[in-house]
C-alpha cells in the first residue's frame, strides 16, 4: 500500500510539471509568443479641438431684494398682502393710522391759504407803491418796507407750500408700498403695533426672482491656469469672454437652465483664495431660490490641438497614477504615465504623457505587458 501511495504522488507531480512547462513553453524569452506576436486594438492618438467646461459650485442670490421699513412712525392698522405671494412696485403692504397726518394735512392747508393772502396783499400794496414813488409821492423808506413786506410774504407762502407737500407725502407714506416687484415675504409685525420712521427692524422683504442670480466660487489657482491656457493659445475663447452657464436641477435628467456669465470679482477672498463669479439666468418659473446650492457648468471656451485618450486604454497603478499601454514604432509595448485634465464624452483630456501619432492599446490589454511585440489592428 505505501508503494502504490508514493507511485500515485509521482505520476501526479509529473502531471504537474508537465502542464506548467507547456503553459512557460507559449511564450519565448524575448517575450514573443509560441504562436507568434498577439494582436492588439489600438487608437490612434491625433490633436483636435474641444469644448472645454468646468464644474464648479454656486449659491442662488435674489436679482433684487428690499426690505420694507416705515418712513413715518404710527399704529399699524391693516395689513394688506398675502404672505409669500407676488406683488407690483407701488402696491400697498400695511396701512398706518392716518388720523394725525390728516390733521397735520389740514394745517397746511390753512397755512398756506394765509400766506397766500398776505402775498396777494402785500403784492397790490408793492405795486402801489412803485407808481406812488415814480410820482414821489411816497418816500423812498415806505416804498423799501412794503418792498421788504412783500418778499417775505411771498418766502412765507413758498415755506407754507413745502410744509403742504411735505403734510402731503407724511400722509401718503401711511400706506406703505412695496419699492420693487418680486416674491414678498412673511411679515414680522401684526395689526396694532407701533412702527417708529428709519427702524432697524424690517416689517418684510421682498425678493425678485426673475430675472435671478448665480454666484459661482472658483479656486484661484484654477482661474490662473485658465488664463495661462488663453494666452498660451491652447484655450480659445470668444471676443466678449463671455460665456454659457448650465444647471443641471436636481431629480430631474433632462430639465437645466442656461444663463450668461455676467462678471468675475476683481479681487481674490482671503479666507478661501477663491473667485466669485456671477451668472444671470431666467427664473420664470422659479425653479431656483435664494439660498439654494447647486453645481453649475461654465463654458469656458474651445481647447485647441487637445489630446484626447480612450478611458478604456488608461488605467491606474497602485499608486493612483494614471497609464496607459502604446504601441512604438517597433511593435514594442510600452508603458506610458499620463497626466489628466478632465474627461470629454468617452475620452481623457491628456496634459503629458502621449504625443500625436501615439497609438494606444485599447482592446487585448489582458493579454500583455510591457516590452512583448505585438500586432497592431487599427480600433475605430
Amino acid at each position: 500500500m505505501r508503494q502504490r501511495s508514493i507511485a500515485v504522488l509521482s505520476l501526479a507531480f509529473a502531471t504537474t510539471f508537465w502542464l506548467t512547462a507547456c503553459g512557460q513553453a507559449e511564450q519565448t524569452s524575448d517575450g514573443m509568443y509560441a504562436g507568434g506576436p498577439q494582436t492588439v486594438g489600438v487608437v490612434t492618438i491625433t490633436p483636435q479641438s474641444v469644448p472645454w467646461s468646468t464644474s464648479l459650485p454656486g449659491r442662488v442670490t435674489a436679482f433684487k431684494v428690499a426690505e420694507v421699513r416705515p418712513q413715518v412712525s404710527g399704529i399699524l392698522l391693516e395689513q394688506r398682502f398675502i404672505e409669500g405671494s407676488f406683488v407690483k412696485q407701488g402696491e400697498p403692504l400695511y396701512q398706518l393710522d392716518p388720523a394725525l397726518f390728516e390733521a397735520e394735512l389740514a394745517t397746511a392747508e390753512a397755512a398756506l391759504a394765509s400766506a397766500e393772502a398776505l402775498l396777494q396783499s402785500s403784492k397790490a400794496r408793492y405795486q402801489r407803491s412803485q407808481e406812488l414813488l415814480t410820482r414821489q409821492v411816497i418816500s423812498q423808506q415806505d416804498f423799501d418796507e412794503a418792498e421788504a413786506n412783500f418778499l417775505t410774504a411771498d418766502a412765507n407762502q413758498k415755506v407754507a407750500t413745502a410744509a403742504l407737500q411735505k403734510a402731503l407725502l407724511n400722509l401718503d407714506y401711511t400706506r406703505v408700498k412695496a419699492p420693487i416687484s418680486g416674491r414678498v415675504g412673511r411679515s414680522s409685525v401684526t395689526a396694532g403695533a407701533l412702527l417708529q420712521a428709519g427702524q432697524t427692524q424690517p416689517l418684510t422683504s421682498i425678493h425678485q426672482l426673475d430675472p435671478i442670480y448665480v454666484d459661482i466660487v472658483q479656486s484661484s489657482q484654477d482661474f490662473m491656469q485658465l488664463q495661462r491656457a488663453v494666452r498660451d493659445g491652447r484655450l480659445q475663447t470668444t471676443a466678449d469672454q463671455g460665456a454659457q452657464v448650465t444647471i443641471q436641477l436636481d431629480g430631474s435628467v433632462n430639465q437645466q437652465l442656461s444663463g450668461t456669465l455676467l462678471f468675475n470679482e476683481v479681487t481674490v477672498d482671503t479666507n478661501t483664495s477663491a473667485i466669485t463669479l456671477r451668472a444671470q439666468f431666467d427664473n420664470a418659473e422659479q425653479w431656483l431660490l435664494p439660498g439654494m446650492y447647486v453645481r453649475a457648468e461654465l463654458a469656458t471656451g474651445e481647447l485647441q490641438q487637445t489630446l484626447l485618450a480612450p478611458q478604456q486604454g488608461v488605467t491606474r497603478d497602485p499608486r493612483g497614477r494614471p497609464t496607459a499601454l502604446v504601441v512604438n514604432a517597433n511593435n514594442e509595448v510600452e508603458l506610458r504615465y499620463l497626466r489628466l485634465a478632465g474627461t470629454y464624452h468617452a475620452n481623457w483630456i491628456v496634459i503629458d504623457g502621449l504625443v500625436a501619432g501615439d497609438r494606444v492599446i485599447v482592446e487585448g490589454l489582458q493579454k500583455i505587458q510591457p516590452g512583448v511585440q505585438v500586432m497592431v489592428e487599427e480600433v475605430q
